[in-house]
């Protein structure tokens, strides 16, 4: 199954894909767009190219699990990209994904603006990899 995975941030939204095993995620690409909907459409598009079976959108979480005003937001993006694709939309849990995604960067020695473009869809990747650990922890259970 393919999986797309959103990182929604405020400037830029990254995307990331797993193979059709659901072994690996890997970044796909960074958006860069405000206007919500073409953020929308730009994902639909990319969801359609890649032939994604389902998309994984990062849920902000606070740490002690509540959901604040992003976490709405979040749901309501969901929701809006769902009636506009004809596969499922689910959200995942992305808290500390961001802080994961610098330490990637920083053992792979990514800085500057390198650093600044790319962040987004590895933390996308990260969302997306952990979303595929929990799948793969779920079935095996």
């Amino acid at each position: 199954m393919i999986l797309l995975s959103v990182d929604l941030g405020k400037a830029r939204t990254g995307l990331a894909v797993c193979d059709k095993n659901m072994i690996l995620a890997s970044p796909l690409c960074v958006i860069s767009e405000y206007n919500r909907e073409k953020l929308l459409k730009s994902i639909a598009y990319k969801a359609c190219e890649i032939h994604a079976e389902q998309i994984v959108i990062g849920l902000p979480k606070n740490m002690d699990g509540s959901e604040g005003e992003s976490a709405l937001s979040a749901k309501e993006f969901a929701s809006s990209l769902e009636a506009i694709v004809s596969i499922p939309v689910v959200l995942y849990d992305e808290r500390c994904t961001t802080m994961v995604a610098h330490r990637y960067m920083n053992e792979t020695n990514v800085r500057g603006s390198k650093r600044k473009k790319n962040i987004d869809a590895v933390a996308a990747t990260v969302i997306l990899q952990n979303y595929i650990d929990f799948l793969k922890n779920k079935i095996d259970i």
